[in-house]
């Protein structure tokens, strides 16, 4: 083990984007859709992909279990165990400090930021998801023409909670990245919300996705943002981060924007970090889907123009409690093969190789979130 791969695995990780874990027991049939940004196919496990055979490698012994155990007796004894300790093995082997949860999506009862700390030993923070208070807005009733004050005054009051570190918009998702980079009026934002109000559902008009990204640089906070790779929900050609090369101009010395997961668009996301100043971005849930034996490949791709400064880690663990572990093993192992490789071809002196894995792994989030740092060597 090199000595770069030494300073990661004892490095308490700052895990800057993630969720909450379903508090339940699961059985197959519960488990097996959690492991997959896809959907489940009769005949098709998730168990028989790259993530779920790097559940069976890597998370097996920590439930004493041997490495490559059968699917049906990892589950057997993850359900013997209860989702406590299952939740407490996990979260104790990822060996990250600090998590900032978001909490704007919960179909069922998850873990909350509170419990996820308990159960690393650490502390976690709060990120606000705004198309979340958005509906909530208009699930509490308001008219048209106060909408756009309305959303704005609740947006304050959530991110003024204590604990809330960021915002988040799903975008991607919704409307995707090819808006009308200018910010609305609030007589445009009027009209929006006189048609989607009253139709209910999802905040999917592009008019009011743009009042809310506009919103969040109002806010002041960081503001996370779903880019690439996720569910069959979203459209991956109008997730391209590159997309919102126009809004980075308009929003140039305003708020940190973190481009999440990226892949397969984590090129773009690495140049958009090297050419705007308030740009930051990351590769997580790519590194648990990938698995430790491809992390350093898409690390190696996202590095190969970015600053050392603009990448940070993040598990993006959901449901299941693995994907904490999992994650921060893969960042650790592929941001150690990359590092430590450059370092013996002599591209890389090692006080540098150990100064950029700590950046990644912890003080570029500390720096960006402005979160206090009592760590050794810490900012």
């Amino acid at each position: 083990m090199g000595a770069v791969r030494e300073a990661l695995d004892a490095l308490g990780l700052v895990d800057h984007h993630c969720h909450g874990t379903v508090s339940a027991d699961l059985d197959r049939a519960a488990f097996e859709p959690l492991l997959t940004e896809g959907d489940a196919w009769p005949g098709v496990s998730p168990f028989d992909s790259p993530v779920g055979v790097a559940v069976r490698r890597h998370c097996a012994p920590l439930l004493d279990l041997p490495r490559h155990a059968p699917a049906d007796e990892y589950l057997a004894r993850r359900l013997e165990l209860g989702w406590r300790e299952v939740h407490r093995r996990f979260l104790r082997a990822a060996g990250t400090d600090v998590f900032c949860v978001d909490t704007g999506y919960c179909p069922g009862r998850l873990t909350a930021p509170r419990e996820v700390a308990d159960a690393a030993g650490g502390s976690a923070h709060e990120v606000v998801r705004l198309e979340s208070v958005a509906e909530s807005v208009r699930e509490a009733g308001v008219e048209p023409d106060a909408y756009a004050d309305a959303f704005r005054a609740a947006a304050l009051d959530a991110v003024r909670r204590p604990g809330v570190v960021a915002v988040k918009s799903v975008a991607a998702y919704r409307t995707g990245f090819d808006l009308n980079p200018a910010r609305p009026s609030d007589a445009v934002v009027t009209g929006a919300a006189r048609h989607w109000l009253p139709a209910g559902g999802r905040l999917d008009d592009p008019v009011l996705v743009r009042h809310l990204l506009w919103t969040a640089v109002d806010l002041g906070l960081p503001l996370q943002l779903h880019t690439g790779f996720g569910d069959s929900d979203i459209r991956l050609h109008r997730a391209d981060p590159a997309l919102l090369t126009d809004w980075l101009h308009l929003t140039a010395g305003t708020i940190p924007v973190l481009l999440l997961h990226c892949w397969p668009h984590h090129r773009q996301a690495a140049y958009l970090a090297t050419v705007f100043e308030h740009v930051y971005f990351d590769v997580g849930l790519t590194l648990h889907h990938v698995g430790p034996a491809r992390a350093g490949a898409v690390l190696a791709e996202a590095l190969e123009i970015t600053p050392f400064r603009k990448l940070l880690y993040s598990s993006d663990a959901y449901g299941v409690a693995e994907f904490y572990h999992l994650g921060a093993l893969a960042f650790r192992q592929g941001l150690a093969e990359l590092l430590q490789g450059r370092v013996d071809a002599d591209e890389l002196s090692a006080r540098d190789a150990l100064r950029f894995a700590r950046w990644a792994g912890r003080d570029n989030a500390v720096r960006v979130y402005r979160l206090p740092d009592d760590s050794p060597g810490g900012e």
